[in-house]
């Protein structure tokens, strides 16, 4: 069974960080990209960031600047470091590998 497994969400004061982590199986995290997506009430499940097994990497505009996502092979663990953090920010964030998912953290920004 995969499992996706994240942590670091919590409440922020605007203009604050938070790093969210997910960590996976080696067997998922070697062949397939990793990806944050986010849903916030009322919304739409959205990307917010993706990388590569290459590490080649791409970003929502609305994150562009101030979320850096990155990979750590040695730990099979997949890293968004949220900077700048703003209201519209506030959302349950998702680690996604293809088909797979995890249960999703919360980010609380308050303004």
């Amino acid at each position: 069974q995969v499992q996706l497994v994240e942590s670091g969400g919590g409440l922020v004061q605007a203009g604050g960080s938070l790093r969210l982590s997910c960590a996976t199986s080696r067997s998922i995290f070697s062949i397939l990209p990793m990806a944050w997506y986010r849903q916030a009430p009322g919304k739409q499940r959205e990307l917010v960031a993706r990388i590569t097994t290459s590490d080649t990497t791409n970003y929502a505009d609305a994150v562009k600047g101030r979320f850096t996502i990155s990979r750590d092979n040695a730990k099979n663990t997949v890293y968004l470091q949220m900077n700048s953090l703003k209201s519209e920010d506030t959302a349950i964030y998702y680690c996604n590998a293809l088909a797979f998912w995890g249960q999703g953290t919360q980010v609380t920004v308050s303004s």
